[in-house]
């Protein structure tokens, strides 16, 4: 397929794998630009079939329960981010020669549509933190004055983003692995990889195409690949990329900041990258209190958004100014309420080791409510860095055992709870027991490691669950 102009798409038989919150907009659009489109999806539900009158009273074509089959005539697939590689539709595609693409490729390819002036991407990816990077990086680039969105995995559609009437000046861009994998064009202004740890490797099939399509974020950066000094993989990916010509690495640190790295001196970020004789010269940007909150793994996604920001040549004060007005999404390290001097905190979003890790990081004294769905995980390193730092754990869901054994070798002394239920309820009686177990000053904490669904729709309704029985122990 062509440059994106709109003579490139009339007449073009594109097939999109997938309805939902991708493949609707993808679909309308590319009737709009005068493409034939026939929409393939798996399942063949109510809200499927809602979804396929609305784009057939288009005129767009939609095959439901039926996602395997090529369509005969296929120039292009546009898939939704979630399909996986290995689905018969896309091995159908390679023997065909048809390009996949997913909605990410697809807006970078429409986004000079009309001979419009694109904006530049400041593109974040990580296993974990990359919502609230992105959107941290949002609040500084409007702080800046500029005119911005957060898009992609998050927030404004990129497609409604790239064609809207009115134009961005910049846009901060979340990107999934999913979408990475299905983006083979995508060239970022400036890109960062926030961490690295084993995650969605069903999808991927291996930590090394995991890794591979994390990395793909750097390839053809115009101005800064911005790395994490703690995780050497997200350095390394950094050295393999192919950049554009004068395309620098910057790193961020938690530590003193080497030159070409932002990072923490006295309770102060830094930036010794952007500045003059960066040998020798600091900027400061912000005080670690104007981050919310102010605790290490949040501190090093601010670094992070403020490196990209300052790569785009955003003034200091704007990065002080987006920090301190940036408001985080719900459930991430969300303080609940004080009760009998024990802080209860919702971090119903750490659905993972490496997130529950960062979390319980951020505590010294912690009774941990924890368990779910392990999505193959397992814990021993997890409880074996954290050990010292419980006070007691309680336990609920599906697969808490794997979460007991591992507590049972690696902090024997730890007491904990183990609560044989997983029905909503189970979560007022945690919260009750994690009280019995708590002490003043200590925080009662839900880092779950796990993903919610044995017991609740999703994070959210978890992390309302938590807050809920939280009130109730203070009413």
């Amino acid at each position: 397929m062509g440059s994106g102009q709109v003579t490139d798409w009339q007449g073009k038989n594109v097939t999109v794998a997938g309805l939902g919150v991708s493949g609707v907009p993808a679909a309308k659009v590319l009737h709009g630009l005068g493409a034939r489109v026939t929409v393939v999806n798996d399942g063949d539900d109510p809200r499927a079939r809602a979804q396929a009158a609305e784009l057939q009273a288009l005129g767009v074509t939609v095959r439901l329960g039926d996602g395997t089959t090529l369509p005969e005539g296929t120039e292009l697939i546009v898939t939704a981010p979630g399909w996986q590689p290995d689905k018969p539709l896309f091995a159908a595609a390679r023997e065909a020669g048809v390009p996949v693409w997913g909605d990410v490729e697809l807006a970078w390819r429409l986004r000079e549509l009309d001979g419009r002036k694109p904006a530049p991407w400041l593109c974040v990816t990580g296993t974990n933190g990359k919502t609230t990077t992105t959107q941290m990086l949002a609040s500084i680039l409007k702080a800046a004055g500029l005119r911005a969105a957060a898009v992609g995995n998050i927030g404004v559609s990129l497609l409604d983003a790239v064609l809207g009437e009115e134009p961005y000046d910049v846009l901060a861009v979340e990107l999934s692995s999913y979408q990475l994998h299905w983006a083979p064009s995508l060239r970022a202004h400036s890109a960062t990889v926030l961490n690295l740890a084993p995650d969605h490797l069903d999808w991927h099939g291996s930590m090394e195409a995991y890794a591979r399509d994390k990395g793909r974020i750097y390839e053809g950066n115009r101005v800064a690949c911005v790395y994490n000094v703690a995780d050497k993989a997200t350095e390394d990916m950094v050295r393999e990329a192919d950049v554009e010509e004068g395309c620098r690495a910057v790193g961020f640190t938690l530590g003193t900041p080497a030159p070409s790295q932002l990072g923490v001196v006295d309770g102060i970020l830094v930036d010794r990258a952007f500045v003059e004789n960066r040998q020798k010269n600091a900027q400061e940007l912000a005080e670690v209190s104007d981050v919310n909150p102010p605790v290490p793994h949040n501190v090093a996604n601010a670094l992070a958004a403020a490196a990209l920001a300052r790569a785009f040549g955003v003034p200091p004060q704007a990065v002080r100014d987006g920090l301190r007005a940036f408001v985080p999404d719900a459930h991430r390290m969300a303080h609940v309420a004080d009760v009998d001097g024990v802080s209860y905190v919702d971090d119903s979003k750490a659905t993972n080791t490496h997130a529950t890790e960062a979390s319980l990081a951020a505590y010294e004294s912690i009774v941990w409510v924890a368990g779910g769905l392990a999505k193959g995980a397992t814990f021993d390193e997890l409880v074996a860095k954290s050990a010292k730092r419980l006070r007691g754990a309680v336990l609920i869901g599906a697969d808490r055992e794997l979460i007991r054994d591992a507590l049972a070798r690696h902090a024997p002394e730890v007491p904990v709870v183990d609560l044989d239920r997983t029905d909503t309820g189970a979560m007022l009686q945690a919260v009750q027991e994690a009280k019995r177990l708590a002490r003043p000053g200590d925080t009662v904490l839900l880092a779950p490691a796990c993903a919610s669904m044995d017991m609740f729709a999703n994070y959210n309704q978890r992390g309302d669950a938590f807050a809920e029985a939280v009130r109730e122990l203070g009413a």
